[in-house]
């Protein structure tokens, strides 16, 4: 039966609502003062000192960064700017004040396929259909103000640019809850449930100093996620060998070594039974073996480049040749780990030794940064002081400066859109294997990331022949004629395949580039039972991406089997699986069940 009250007495509240909202209400401020409570009871006289200092000095930071850049605006395109502004200002309040006229937001209105805005009640809603366009249209006005903008280098013009699009992103009326149809919505429904359970989730977030992203307590490392039985085959202050069971009964010669980024942990190859390239390359015939890195403590304060390279990737690579009693390997570095693989095998090459590799896999990896992405933008001698700062006095970088980093890089999706599934909405956490991967962060050597970052993004060091050294010996990437296999992601946006590329650009042996559809994490694990994405390959000689891609072959599916191929020519014979194939049974004695100890520590 239809309800005859006026619709003005509909919005009265009940007495039970009355007393229901005013509970909600009461619950929320408790909540926020008892994490005031704590915070404030944590606060030492040191941090109130900070603190003290830091209000009393707003300008601390100008002080402390000399030289930002001063900019200036081009009256001409600032006048356009402006004027292009207005009038579109003015189409949109004539659309708003005559609905209906035009095609169904006017053929000047901004366009959009942005899922931040698919749901009806943005159009369906004036009030919510105006909020929605005026703040797509300031934000494009905003971007392309950008370009007024004279007087600075082009990277610091990109570096305004980044800023002003993470600017845009946070102002979002998506962000907000009343301007956001979808959360006032719930927040009805729920009768304000939903705004609790979000600031339960801020709370916890704000508590950890890191945005959560999936349930935390989904998964278990060893039971539902980094499986692939194995043991633990050697310990060093830096890493665990991991050697893994095979589960064929021969197996290529040649073994596997695995190097992971040591700002992440190594699981990323090994998330579940359907997604780890482990299992499925152990299932190939592979011996496979990863290095899995201790995330940084006060202990490895002065850890620098050589350690990781000497006292890592070249130990490991000993280490497995003598435990099998093989003259070389097959490495894999990914990502970071690629960069410093790319460093051992000149190393070797310089010291007579580059038969110790027979060949060289990269996931994702560069060598020549001079076009290494928007990551660039967070390199300069300001960022430096800062990292230095952050890690002053404990000798580690907290991961979760890092992780912040790499979610800016794509802040829409990694964190706006948690805010408001997550705080806004108040929506349960997913379990999703991957995104527990994300927030599993690794600390890092406060000495050794400051130079990375200014040897290799901000002085691009390594490709000048001896501009680095490792141990002493100068490495020169043109001596590398190690076979390699380069692997690029299409919409990579940490190592970006023009900066992946350059790697053919350096390296003097044969070497074979394959392009991959999607990017930096989901263009590598892409096992072929996913029939996901695709891959790209030329057989002809192509001296720029451009000219690859304008000649490539597309595949559908996984680029795994056509590197299995690939690999199968530098693996030699397939050898029966006994004795030190098998962990745990050579010299090299067992000492823990993968995934071992160090990717478990916080």
């Amino acid at each position: 039966m239809a309800d005859d009250t006026p619709p003005s007495q509909q919005l009265i509240p009940t007495l039970e609502d009355m007393q229901h909202w005013t509970g909600v209400l009461g619950r929320a401020q408790q909540m926020m003062l008892e994490y005031a409570a704590a915070q404030m009871q944590r606060a030492g006289e040191e941090g109130q000192e900070k603190l003290a200092e830091a209000v009393s000095t707003p300008d601390r930071l100008s002080a402390m960064f000399p030289g930002f850049p001063t900019m200036t605006l081009d009256p001409e395109k600032l006048a356009k700017a402006q004027s292009d502004f207005w009038e579109d200002s003015l189409k949109l309040w004539t659309r708003f004040l005559n609905p209906g006229a035009g095609d169904e937001e006017g053929e000047d209105a901004p366009k959009t396929k942005d899922r931040r805005f698919a749901a009806p009640q943005w159009q369906d809603n004036p009030v919510f259909d105006m909020i929605r366009q005026s703040y797509l249209m300031i934000a494009d006005h905003m971007l392309r103000s950008v370009d007024a903008i004279d007087g600075v280098d082009p990277k610091q013009k990109e570096q305004v640019r980044f800023a002003t699009q993470q600017f845009v992103d946070a102002m979002s009326p998506s962000n907000f809850a009343l301007t956001n149809p979808l959360v006032l919505e719930k927040a009805v429904e729920t009768k304000g449930e939903s705004l609790l359970k979000g600031l339960e989730h801020m709370l916890a977030d704000l508590d950890k100093g890191q945005l959560t992203h999936t349930d935390p307590d989904a998964f278990t490392l060893g039971e539902n996620i980094a499986t692939t039985p194995g043991k633990v085959v050697k310990e060093t202050p830096l890493y665990q060998l991991i050697q893994y069971e095979p589960t064929t009964k021969k197996v290529f010669e040649t073994p596997l070594i695995i190097f992971p980024p040591w700002i992440n942990r190594f699981y990323i190859l090994d998330l579940n039974e359907k997604k780890s390239f482990v299992r499925w390359a152990v299932a190939q015939g592979i011996t496979v073996f990863m290095v899995s890195w201790k995330s940084a403590d006060e202990s490895m304060a002065d850890v620098t480049q050589d350690d990781y390279i000497i006292g890592g990737q070249v130990d490991a690579i000993n280490t497995v040749r003598d435990l099998l009693d093989v003259p070389s390997v097959n490495a894999i570095g990914y990502c970071v780990a690629g960069t410093t693989l790319a460093m051992t095998l000149a190393y070797l090459a310089a010291e007579g030794e580059a038969e110790k590799v027979a060949s060289a896999t990269f996931f994702t990896a560069q060598v020549d940064f001079s076009e290494a992405g928007d990551l660039n933008l967070f390199i300069d001698d300001m960022q430096a002081k800062l990292i230095e700062q952050l890690g002053e006095g404990q000798g580690y970088l907290d991961g979760r400066y890092m992780a912040a980093t790499f979610n800016l890089l794509r802040g829409r999706d990694l964190i706006w859109n948690y805010v408001v599934n997550n705080y806004l909405m108040g929506e349960d956490y997913p379990a999703f294997d991957l995104l527990h991967w994300n927030g599993d962060t690794t600390n890092l050597p406060a000495k050794w990331h400051r130079n990375y970052l200014r040897d290799f993004y901000r002085d691009n060091k390594l490709v000048e022949p001896g501009g680095l050294s490792v141990d002493g010996v100068p490495v020169d990437l043109t001596k590398v004629k190690t076979p390699a296999y380069v692997q690029a992601g299409r919409e990579d946006h940490i190592a970006p395949p023009e900066s992946v590329w350059k790697i053919t650009e350096h390296f003097a042996g044969p070497l074979k580039f394959v392009l991959a559809g999607s990017g930096h994490i989901a263009g590598v694990v892409n096992p072929p039972d996913a029939r996901k994405y695709q891959y790209w390959t030329n057989a002809k000689r192509a001296d720029t991406l451009d000219d690859f891609v304008a000649g490539a072959k597309e595949t559908p599916g996984s680029w795994w089997p056509d590197w299995l191929d690939w690999l199968a020519g530098h693996s030699g014979e397939k050898v029966a699986v006994k004795g030190a194939r098998q962990p745990g049974k050579g010299k090299l004695k067992a000492l823990e069940d993968a995934p071992g100890s160090y990717v478990k520590t916080r």
